[in-house]
């Protein structure tokens, strides 16, 4: 299947010059796109919350994703990896035009493969850096982390609600009350420990 992508990022601008482009590379490679795309979001949104998220998660292998040029998938260099690596990983291939970029089956979309994990893994790494120093120095200033010494691991739901949980469990059995406060069993049980 070959999807065509296009996205805008206003009202304001039109989708037709993204459509002619794709059309017209289309019709010189003797293709035909199965699908259209258009959505009108800022690029900076993660491409999850768009359309191009639920896009991406039907791609199968062999599926075919155009568009015009690699800024219409995303804004951030990492976001873009993260895309082409999803559709690296699902075998199918990505056509932009302007870019000229065909990502596929060949040594130059496995080299990329190697770069877009290599840049993901560096990211996590330092990610996780990052967050072991801010706790430490959260740890440093004295601040408690985690959950307070003591504490009771009660529900959410049940937050503040010790004395209508006392009531309900003196009138009714479990069931009952778990139909009552719309809870389950579990949930009952870590509060009654």
């Amino acid at each position: 299947m070959i999807y065509g992508y296009i996205r805008v990022s206003t009202d304001k601008q039109t989708v037709e010059n993204q459509r002619y482009e794709i059309e017209k590379y289309c019709t010189a490679r003797e293709l035909c796109v199965d699908r259209w795309i258009e959505e009108t979001v800022s690029g900076t949104k993660t491409y999850k919350q768009r359309s191009l998220g639920t896009v991406i998660k039907r791609l199968n292998c062999n599926d075919t994703l155009i568009c015009t040029e690699m800024s219409r998938l995303g804004r951030s260099l990492f976001m873009i990896m993260e895309i082409l690596s999803q559709c690296l990983k699902k075998g199918c291939r990505v056509y932009t035009i302007k870019d000229n970029y065909q990502l596929g089956d060949n040594i130059e979309s496995k080299v990329l493969a190697f770069a877009f994990g290599l840049s993901a893994e560096i990211e996590r790494t330092l990610i996780s850096q990052r967050t072991r120093e801010a706790l430490a120095r959260l740890k440093k200033e004295g601040r408690q982390l985690g959950r307070p010494k003591g504490a009771k691991g009660k529900s959410p739901k049940l937050q503040d609600k010790d004395a209508k949980m006392q009531e309900l469990r003196n009138k009714h059995n479990v069931s009952e009350t778990c139909k009552i406060l719309r809870i389950s069993r579990s949930t009952y049980y870590r509060w009654k420990s």
